[in-house]
């Protein structure tokens, strides 16, 4: 559904985010990418979202290249993907579902529809009972679901969430992880980023991601690590490289 083929990321000269990343994900994973502030993970977001461009290499959305699609294409790609952001980005003036339902509006989706649907994803995040209350009446968590509920209602096939639990108390981050979790298990791919490594122990059935401060990945699920050129310059360098234990 997704592929990384051969992609390098410069964002200094010489200075490399990723190099050589070459990576699928499939339609209906559960992928959570992990590793410390300034890895690389919402990089790895922005790829997919076509927010930046590969220095080299194609990042594809079902065979097709991202940077290469038309205006028109890359419009309907878009459709295809809902985003969730760390700091929410709810319009504080709209009800939760004003919020979620404005997703629709602007899409123009007939009344009806936007009604039925936005009530559909209300009930999915379990906010029926918030629905007319203000972002600033909401506490943390159920803010972040209006935000999930309005990437979700659109029927995206892919939901990429960056950090959405970092803003949040463990519980909190828990019961966001069992949302996303549900989504998933309707059909939709999910692909989320975080630093908090005591979340990703209660995501079972995921598919985990390292990235190391070096830009390699380590695929839990393949038990292979990716960005092998990266591994081999760092040997050339002398710094040592522990194979066994799948860092640096």
């Amino acid at each position: 559904m997704i592929s990384f083929r051969s992609v390098h990321k410069y964002y200094k000269k010489n200075i490399p985010v990723f190099k050589d990343l070459n990576i699928d994900i499939n339609p209906g994973e559960f992928v959570i990418i992990t590793g410390k502030p300034g890895s690389g993970k919402t990089t790895f977001l922005k790829l997919i979202l076509n927010e930046v461009s590969p220095t080299e290499g194609d990042v594809l959305y079902e065979e097709t290249d991202i940077d290469k699609m038309s205006t028109g294409y890359l419009k309907k790609y878009r459709r295809d993907l809902g985003a969730i952001f760390q700091d929410f980005k709810l319009l504080p003036f709209k009800t939760a579902y004003e919020n979620i339902a404005f997703a629709l509006e602007v899409m123009g989706e007939s009344d009806e529809n936007v009604f039925q649907d936005t009530m559909e994803v209300l009930k999915i995040i379990g906010l029926e009972h918030r629905k007319d209350h203000f972002p600033e009446e909401l506490s943390g968590g159920e803010k972040q679901k209006v935000a999930i509920g309005r990437a979700l209602v659109s029927r995206p096939k892919v939901i990429l969430a960056d950090e959405p639990t970092g803003s949040l108390d463990e519980d909190t981050a828990k019961e966001i992880l069992q949302v996303l979790k549900a989504i998933n298990a309707l059909g939709t791919t999910v692909i989320m980023t975080t630093h908090n490594e005591r979340l990703v122990q209660h995501a079972k059935g995921a598919r985990k991601i390292n990235i190391s401060s070096l830009g390699v990945f380590y695929d839990e699920n393949s038990k292979v690590l990716l960005s092998e050129s990266i591994i081999q310059e760092k040997k050339e360098e002398n710094i040592i490289v522990d194979e066994s234990k799948k860092v640096i």
